[in-house]
């Protein structure tokens, strides 16, 4: 049977330490003491309507549920190297605030994190609002629906994810990412996927200078794209393309397909993809 407190203030070092079947519930994390590491090597602990304010909280667990938390800016680096999470209802306002962790949810949530979810696995998010910079770096089957997500160097050198109903305004979004596909989403921001393979992109709104640059095995499927000059340059892409784009420049390989284009660019003799122009 699991053990309940209720109703307590931990500032001490490690305060609940090595804890197994633990509910937590109306509980402070903060104090004079500056204590870190409050759940360290912990196992099956569910805390809940709680405020955290002190650094380092969830180091090597398993089997966290987290509801209704508070993790302001000074709980930082708050989950890393744990596995079995389940986040909800909750702010996590601290740097690097979650990072090598697995099997991860998160929903109805606010994610205010530099550096956040760096080589984590399994996550999934949903109806979540986040900002940060390298979101993700080196994540590995990510699973997102209705995110709203703000900040540069997002989702670098993930692999095997996908991505619905989102709307992500983020600079450099994409690189070196690896059998991703985005649906019925937004993504606005320069250089979208430089160096990309295996992206599709399915009935999504781009918005922004360069992107798609340096690509392999790049998909597009009834996209839009909006400010997009210089597309798509070296790429390897099959694209279908529902509103005129500013400009196309030298796609390796491949065929575009766009109702009107401002401009074709082709002064690469190495650029041996072609453009079908509908309204010419």
């Amino acid at each position: 049977m699991s053990k309940r407190i209720e109703h307590r203030e931990f500032d001490e070092e490690r305060a609940l330490y090595g804890s197994e079947d633990l509910i937590v519930e109306h509980c402070s994390f903060d104090g004079p003491a500056d204590g870190e590491s409050a759940f360290k090597e912990s196992k099956n602990i569910t805390v809940a309507h709680s405020y955290f304010n002190l650094r380092y909280p969830f180091w090597h667990d398993t089997g966290l549920s987290l509801s209704h938390i508070q993790m302001t800016e000074l709980c930082r680096a708050a989950l890393w190297y744990s596995d079995k999470i389940d986040i909800a209802h909750s702010t996590l306002h601290g740097i690097k605030a979650l990072r090598e962790c697995h099997n991860i949810r998160i929903a109805h949530s606010d994610i205010i994190s530099a550096e956040f979810g760096w080589s984590s696995t399994d996550a999934s998010l949903s109806h979540t609002t986040a900002s940060g910079e390298y979101f993700f770096l080196r994540g590995e089957r990510l699973s997102f629906e209705h995110v709203n997500f703000k900040g540069k160097y997002s989702f670098q050198y993930i692999t095997d994810s996908t991505f619905e109903y989102c709307n992500f305004d983020t600079k450099d979004a994409f690189w070196h990412a690896k059998n991703v596909t985005v649906r019925n989403s937004t993504v606005k921001g320069e250089y979208l996927a430089w160096y990309s393979d295996g992206l599709t992109l399915d009935h999504c709104t781009i918005i922004g200078t360069q992107p798609l640059c340096y690509c392999k095995n790049l998909r597009l499927i009834d996209c839009e794209m909006i400010d997009c000059d210089l597309s798509f340059e070296r790429s390897e892409v099959e694209a279908t393309l529902v509103a005129p784009i500013d400009s196309i420049k030298n796609p390796r390989a491949g065929h575009i397909t766009v109702p009107a284009v401002g401009e074709i660019i082709s002064d690469d003799p190495e650029a041996r993809g072609t453009v079908t122009v509908m309204d010419a």
